[in-house]
């Protein structure tokens, strides 16, 4: 199943992110971007995402100097914007992996495509990762750990029926039952010309 190679590489990646657990650590991608496509772009868009849940942490530090604190904000409009062309590259994978598919003619459309599947699925990998921390984390109290625990447990669940649905989704896909129409992310507020603010400067 497609997410079971997701699954396996996001804990990778994570485990990796950790081993140094700092945002401004360099990356290396150790899948090759032309021989393991597809594995090299869910190894970049976990780490994308990896660097940006510490980002968000970071920001929230009530005695973050303003400046600073202004600096990750910019990092963290990079961030997203790397993301969002990175589940791009990813639904243009499965666009060329299908396009010889020939739809059915009551084939129907999926209200997100696998990409954002995939998006939901890397961002729950981290969730899992982190909650176990806190089920687990030694000086915390026993009622702090116990309903991390019963968070945990639900992200677990949320992970198996996520990953059911993503690969439920690539087989209908493959089959002719759905088919994929991807609509670019039309972002305003980094264009020079479409955010009024950065057109009047």
């Amino acid at each position: 199943m497609f997410t079971d190679k997701a699954n396996k590489i996001f804990q990778e990646v994570i485990k990796k992110y950790h081993e140094i657990d700092s945002v401004d650590q360099p990356f290396t991608n150790p899948y090759n971007s032309e021989s393991q496509l597809i594995e090299h772009l869910l190894y970049r868009k976990c780490w994308i995402d990896t660097v940006q849940w510490h980002y968000e942490d970071i920001v929230r530090d009530p005695n973050i100097d303003p400046i600073a604190g202004l600096k990750l904000k910019r990092l963290i409009d990079a961030s997203n914007q790397d993301r969002t062309d990175t589940v791009e590259y990813i639904d243009s994978y499965f666009l060329e992996k299908y396009k010889a598919v020939e739809p059915k003619e009551n084939a129907t459309i999926n209200t997100e495509s696998p990409a954002w599947g995939v998006d939901r699925l890397s961002i729950l990998a981290l969730k899992i990762y982190h909650m176990h921390e806190e089920a687990t984390r030694e000086d915390a109290s026993a009622d702090h750990k116990e309903k991390c625990q019963a968070k945990l447990d639900i992200l677990l669940e949320q992970r198996v029926d996520l990953s059911s649905a993503i690969d439920q989704l690539l087989k209908d896909i493959e089959n002719g039952d759905k088919y994929m129409k991807v609509y670019k992310q039309m972002k305003m507020y980094n264009d020079d010309e479409l955010n009024p603010v950065l057109r009047n400067k």
